[in-house]
C-alpha cells in the first residue's frame, strides 16, 4: 500500500470528501452484528431500526420524508433510476456524465459564461412540446457544478417545470450537505445524493423523491426498498451514510466560514496573478469550489507541480479513470481554448484556513515559475 503523507493538504474533496469519524464510528459499530433488514427475527428487526434511523437522517438532509429516500449504490446509479422513467430527457451542457451518459439522446439546455442555464431557452422547448410528451419529459439540471462550484437556479428550473406539467430533477451530489436545501421548496420531483461527497462512504447513494413520485425500478428482486431497488441493503454503508447526513446537516455553517476563507484566498491568488481568472466568478457559488485558468501553465502540470509540493487537488472530474482530457463544462461555458488550463480546488469539513494559505502561496510561487520560462 502506498503510504500517503500526513503532511500531505487534501483539497479535491469533489471527488471525495474523507470519511468522517461520525460515519467510521457509526459503522464500526455495526460490523459485528448481522444486518438483512428482511429478516423477521430479533437481529433483523435490529437492522431494519438502524436501516430506518439512517433514513431519517438522509431525508433530514433535504427537509424530505423519511419514505421517500430510496439508497442505491451511489450517485450514478440514482441518476439512472430517475431517468431511467422517461421517454425524453432535457438536461443541461454541464451535467455530470452520469446524466449525460445516462442519457446519450437528451436536448442539452445552452450555458452562459458563468455556466448557468438559458431558462429562456428551457421555456422554449417546453412550449414546443405537446400533452403526450409533457407526460413522458423529465428536466435534469445538477444543483452545483462539480468542476466550478456554479449554482443553478433550481427552484426556478422547478417552476417553469411545473408550469408546462413536466417533472424535475437535480443531482445534488455537489450540492447537499454545503448549502442548506428544503425539498418541498424547491418544488423538484427528484434529487440525488452520493454519501462520499458528504463524508460517508463510498459505494452508497439516494433517490428522494417529492410525494407519490417513484423512480424507475432498475433492478429486480426481493422487492427491498419498497419494491423501488432490490438487492439486500448495503447496511454498513447506508448506515455510515445516514450518521455523515447527520453531521453535515448540523455542522452547514462552517461552509458559511468556508466561504470568507476561498474568497481571500481567490483574492489573494489574483492579486499576485492577475492573469488567473476564476471560473463563474460572476455567478454564485458553492462555497468549497474554485475553478482556476492558468493562462501560463497546463492543467496536468498545475495538479503535479502542487502534488510535489504537498497538495492534491485536481483538474476538474475525477470520474475518467485518472486521464485528464479537456473539460466540457468549461468548453459548454465558451471557454474552449482554457480548457486544458483550468485546475478545481475544492475544500471541505476537515479543512482548516492555514491549508488554504499554503495553496495559494504555493500556487502563486509555481505560477510565476512557469510564467519566468
Amino acid at each position: 500500500m502506498m503510504d500517503v503523507s500526513e503532511n500531505q493538504i487534501y483539497l479535491d474533496y469533489n471527488a471525495t470528501a474523507p470519511l468522517r469519524p461520525e460515519a467510521a464510528a457509526a459503522i464500526s459499530e455495526a460490523f459485528e452484528m448481522p444486518s438483512n433488514p428482511s429478516s423477521v427475527h430479533l437481529h433483523g428487526r435490529a437492522a431494519r431500526a438502524q436501516l430506518e434511523t439512517a433514513r431519517r437522517q438522509v431525508a433530514g438532509l433535504l427537509g424530505a420524508r423519511p419514505q421517500d429516500v430510496t439508497f442505491t449504490s451511489g450517485g450514478t446509479e440514482s441518476n439512472n433510476m430517475v431517468l431511467a422513467g422517461y421517454q425524453h430527457i432535457i438536461t443541461s451542457a454541464i451535467e455530470h456524465d452520469a446524466v449525460l451518459a445516462a442519457s446519450p439522446d437528451a436536448y442539452r439546455l445552452g450555458v452562459d459564461h458563468n455556466g448557468i442555464v438559458k431558462l429562456d431557452q428551457l421555456d422554449a422547448v417546453l412550449s414546443s412540446l405537446d400533452d403526450t410528451q409533457r407526460q413522458q419529459t423529465l428536466v435534469s439540471v445538477m444543483g452545483a457544478n462539480n468542476e466550478t462550484g456554479v449554482l443553478q437556479p433550481i427552484t426556478e428550473i422547478a417552476r417553469i417545470c411545473a408550469r408546462h406539467a413536466v417533472h424535475s430533477h437535480s443531482d445534488m451530489v455537489q450540492m447537499a450537505g454545503k448549502l442548506s436545501v428544503d425539498m418541498p421548496e424547491t418544488g423538484l420531483d427528484y434529487i440525488t445524493l452520493s454519501a462520499h461527497k458528504i463524508g460517508g462512504p463510498s459505494g452508497v447513494g439516494a433517490v428522494v423523491t417529492a410525494p407519490l413520485r417513484r423512480p424507475a425500478t432498475l433492478l429486480k428482486g426481493g422487492g427491498q426498498e419498497q419494491g423501488r431497488r432490490s438487492g439486500t441493503e448495503n447496511m454498513l454503508g447506508i448506515i455510515g451514510f445516514g450518521a455523515a447526513a447527520e453531521i453535515a446537516t448540523s455542522q452547514l455553517s462552517f461552509f458559511q466560514t468556508l466561504a470568507s476563507w476561498t474568497s481571500e484566498i481567490e483574492t489573494q491568488i489574483t492579486t499576485a496573478c492577475p492573469e488567473i481568472e476564476i471560473i463563474g466568478k460572476g455567478a454564485g457559488r458553492i462555497a468549497n469550489t474554485s475553478a482556476l485558468y492558468l493562462p501560463s501553465i497546463s492543467s496536468e502540470m498545475a495538479v503535479m507541480g502542487l502534488d510535489l509540493r504537498g497538495l492534491s487537488i485536481s483538474a476538474g472530474s475525477a470520474c475518467s479513470s485518472g486521464k485528464m482530457k479537456p473539460s466540457h463544462v468549461i468548453e459548454a461555458m465558451g471557454m474552449a481554448q482554457k480548457a486544458g488550463h483550468v485546475i478545481r480546488v475544492s475544500s471541505g469539513w476537515k479543512t482548516q484556513k492555514p491549508d488554504l494559505i499554503k495553496l495559494a502561496d504555493q500556487l502563486i510561487d509555481l505560477y510565476k515559475q512557469a510564467s519566468s520560462f
